[in-house]
């Protein structure tokens, strides 16, 4: 199997930087030779993956955070399936959010990861299509395997992916005082629903989420009992819930899984979405902005190989 390594030095405020080279050590002793690459920008992850595809490479390891692991994963990606049949991703945790890592059983440690992939164990994950206006304004196709989210959730991250000053002081730091900010400030709007075939008309809400995962946000439990692995996503949807109820929430609100009980709050399952709304509203998958609605997510079941 053909191995090419995706290092993104300036993950997690320059962790992978500054772990890259024990990891490296670790890996060329598990599993031998493998070619790397580092990225020096943003989303330069999927590009290079791509070249990667067209190179015969067969296992993709990103080494970073979640958008690393993101990027890499839209460069195999072709069609609804990776670019050919023996394409398989794993992940070494090396960013500020490492969701997919957690769900793997590796968050946290590298060594472990290391070991899981030289121990060569198979999982197939489910995949999240999107497709949506892009930011260019033109028509967008990204793949996501944590969740796509619409509304509040998604100004979030997009704040504080471009908060430069905030983002000097922690990544997390910057997440949570832009969360605050959006959740006081972000106006309720009004979208249509489809959740297979079902139309949901004229609905108020703060927020929406499509997720894969039970763990996201660093370690929220927003979709709990969540299933990567059965076809079916969460759908996770803030309705017209007063701010201060957002809030004044004890903090284990949402990493418990609490705010499912909320009467504001609908949680139900589906393969397929739609959501017509504001055209300015912004979408995110994996923590990477993509596009504008209007959206439609299809669950691809088990469409990606994952070692570790």
């Amino acid at each position: 199997m053909t191995v090419r390594v995706f290092v993104n030095p300036a993950a997690g405020q320059g962790a992978g930087a500054k772990f890259w080279p024990e990891i490296e050590t670790g890996l060329r002793a598990a599993l031998g030779e493998f070619d790397v690459v580092m990225t020096t920008r943003p989303g330069e992850e999927t590009e290079l993956a791509r070249q990667g595809v067209a190179d015969g490479v067969s296992h993709f390891i990103a080494v970073g955070g979640d958008g690393t692991m993101n990027g890499v994963l839209n460069g195999i990606m072709v069609d609804g399936a990776p670019a050919h049949a023996g394409i398989a991703l794993s992940v070494i945790p090396a960013g500020t959010a490492n969701e997919l890592a957690r769900a793997i059983g590796v968050h946290g440690d590298q060594p472990g990861a290391i070991s899981a992939i030289a121990d060569g164990r198979e999982q197939w994950f489910d995949i999240l299509q999107a497709d949506c206006t892009g930011l260019d304004g033109g028509g967008h196709r990204h793949y996501g395997v944590l969740a796509v989210s619409w509304g509040g959730a998604a100004e979030i991250v997009y704040r504080t992916n471009h908060s430069p000053y905030l983002k000097k002081l922690g990544g997390r730091f910057s997440y949570y005082v832009n969360t605050l900010i959006v959740t006081l400030s972000y106006p309720m709007q009004r979208c249509e629903l489809t959740i297979d075939n079902h139309v949901i008309a004229d609905q108020l809400y703060y927020s929406g989420l499509i997720c894969n995962l039970e763990y996201l946000g660093g370690g929220m439990r927003l979709a709990p009992g969540a299933d990567p692995h059965d076809g079916i996503a969460d759908f996770l949807f803030f309705k017209d819930i007063p701010r201060r109820q957002i809030i004044l929430q004890k903090p284990s609100w949402l990493f418990e899984g609490h705010h499912i009980e909320h009467p504001k709050i609908d949680f139900q399952r589906g393969r397929d979405f739609a959501v017509k709304g504001d055209p300015g509203t912004l979408i995110d998958a994996d923590g990477e902005t993509i596009g504008r609605l209007p959206l439609t997510v299809t669950t691809l079941k088990q469409a990606l190989r994952v070692i570790g």
